[in-house]
């Protein structure tokens, strides 16, 4: 019979909690911790279609106050008809369960509540526990964790310490934590110019020549050497359109975006002021759009790190490495309150079509966050 790890993440993975749609997940999730004696308060931010659901949740009200956090929204699945098993259905087949979020990341979420319900039977009464799970981190995240913490910086609910349960091994469980992450900034830049023959380019302004040179810092490009914590920062071009579909005439006009991913070596208005000026330096009219949807954040190593490779090695066998590599996610928030570290599943399969885990490592993680647990109230920090 499948640990009530796994069949928790079989019946969250039925929720199809496609983003924004709560889809039942937290429904779920509260009975299951209310079952464990968590305070449940449900946090719902935003207006009309933007509504999104969050769940805060509580067991005990002493120090010290240890955090889980994670999100049970999933990405849409695709083509369901390329699926070996509906996405859906949480089917248990050759070991591995497949669904979609079963990597990313309610297999994470099931593994932290199963441990929490284990740890809770044999030591009830140690400090405190609280999960933080958002409905909102694989959009724009503008109504989940970022709104939750500021709900719980109000109501006094600081965690001294956090571990958010994102798929952030590579090819097994212990390859991996991240401590960090790199900030992200896009642009949307527009180009005008004047349209004409291109025969007669005299009598035209190609804004296309002017583009290529705006956007030579840019391309594909290492911003820095990196630091102790981080790779070097990375630009890259991801669109240009001139919406011109004639191969003789100078366009009008040209747009252009790329993204920037930086490390704390730079702050995102100093990378907007320093690439303005270089746009001003390249002439003519333009226009850009900037987006901030992450700063970079690193905690250092230290006694969460420390605690987390202990508990990973403990259980794995294997001290995973500390990274600051690949996307956002929602320890960006969670950095403004406490100190904070990532450790879930293999990620190798998320948002593709047939994401799957293997069941084992569902058990496995279950255990890792159990040990971190131990240790955590044993330290009492």
């Amino acid at each position: 019979m499948p640990s009530y790890a796994i069949q928790l993440a079989q019946d969250l993975v039925r929720c199809p909690s496609v983003t924004p749609v709560e889809g039942g997940a937290l429904d779920l999730m509260q009975a299951e911790l209310n079952k464990l004696g968590f305070d449940c308060t449900r946090l719902p931010f935003g207006n009309g279609q933007a509504r999104i659901d969050n769940l805060f949740a509580r067991r005990g009200a002493r120090a010290p106050h240890f955090a889980f956090a994670g999100h049970t929204d999933v990405v849409p699945a695709g083509d369901i008809m390329k699926w070996q098993h509906d996405p859906f259905s949480g089917a248990l087949c050759d070991g591995k369960l497949f669904g979609r979020g079963t990597a990313d990341m309610k297999g994470g979420v099931a593994a932290f509540v199963a441990a929490v319900a284990q740890f809770v039977q044999h030591t009830p009464d140690t400090g405190s526990i609280s999960l933080i799970i958002t409905g909102d981190e694989e959009a724009d995240a503008n109504f989940g964790t970022v709104k939750i913490v500021e709900w719980m910086k109000a109501n006094q609910q600081i965690p001294d310490v956090c571990v958010v349960g994102e798929p952030t091994n590579p090819n097994r469980i212990g390859d991996m934590i991240k401590n960090g992450r790199r900030g992200s900034l896009s642009c949307h830049l527009q180009i005008d110019g004047t349209q004409g023959h291109v025969a007669y380019p005299h009598l035209a302004d190609n804004p296309i020549t002017r583009l290529l040179a705006m956007l030579a810092p840019v391309n594909g490009t290492e911003l820095d050497g990196g630091n102790d914590y981080f790779d070097p920062s990375t630009a890259n071009v991801t669109s240009i359109d001139t919406g011109n579909l004639a191969g003789n005439v100078i366009p009008a006009m040209v747009t252009a975006k790329f993204n920037i991913r930086y490390n704390t070596n730079h702050k995102s208005d100093d990378l907007i002021s320093w690439l303005e000026e270089h746009f001003e330096r390249v002439g003519g009219p333009w226009q850009a759009t900037w987006l901030t949807s992450a700063q970079p954040f690193v905690t250092p190593i230290g006694a969460l790190t420390d605690l987390m490779q202990a508990a990973v090695e403990t259980v794995t066998g294997q001290k995973p490495v500390l990274s600051t590599s690949g996307g956002t996610s929602d320890a960006r928030f969670i950095t403004t309150i406490c100190p904070v570290a990532e450790f879930g599943l293999v990620g190798k399969t998320m948002h593709q079509i047939d994401e799957h885990v293997d069941v084992a490592d569902i058990d496995q993680l279950t255990n890792v966050y159990h040990e971190i647990l131990v240790q955590f109230f044993k330290g009492g920090s």
